[in-house]
């Protein structure tokens, strides 16, 4: 038997709002936070990157999110004016005639129509999200869900005075290494 290969074009979209609030949830912990350095390899699994875009509601957005994103995955982020459903749903239809599969990062059943849209221009949705606090319709309605689990996020520790000098070096030495291997095929615009 041949070994089959897969070329499929795929965009990631993230919901960081939700996200955020997941994480936060589940761990009991403010500071706990994605490592994309981990996860989209992992939810690309061998499949080409096309864009990756998080969104996030309000102007605050970190500077070193958007700086690890950009230059690990050539990703941005984009600041939302309320909540990112709206500009998140519009990216994902006017992406579908780029990629053949849209990861939405987000558990909320706001996006369960843009799902059905999507499925209904051909394009693959996959939901990636912290699965207790994910809308079953919405893991339903997907073609693929993807669990975010322990191994895909991090934790940091409120850090101050002598103690948090120390723990700051600490932090850069178990800090999250940048991801290997993920391609990312620009020219697929």
């Amino acid at each position: 038997m041949e070994d089959v290969l897969l070329s499929q074009s795929v965009a990631i979209l993230v919901d960081g709002n939700n996200v955020e609030r997941s994480l936060h949830s589940v761990t009991k912990n403010e500071t706990a936070m994605i490592n994309f350095d981990t996860l989209v390899p992992r939810l690309l699994d061998g499949r080409w990157l096309n864009r990756m875009i998080y969104f996030r509601e309000g102007k605050n957005i970190s500077g070193k999110l958007t700086e690890r994103l950009h230059s690990n995955f050539h990703g941005s982020t984009v600041p939302c004016h309320k909540s990112a459903d709206i500009p998140l749903s519009i990216k994902a239809t006017q992406l579908a005639a780029k990629v053949d599969t849209i990861i939405i990062l987000s558990g909320d059943s706001d996006y369960v129509e843009l799902v059905r849209h999507l499925k209904g221009s051909g394009v693959r949705v996959e939901i990636a999200a912290v699965a207790e606090s994910t809308a079953k319709i919405l893991v339903d309605e997907a073609d693929y869900f993807h669990p975010i689990v322990k191994d895909d996020w991090f934790e940091l520790n409120k850090l101050s005075g002598k103690a948090g000098k120390a723990g700051k070096k600490m932090a850069k030495k178990s800090s999250p290494k940048r991801a290997s291997k993920v391609r990312s095929n620009r020219s697929q615009r």
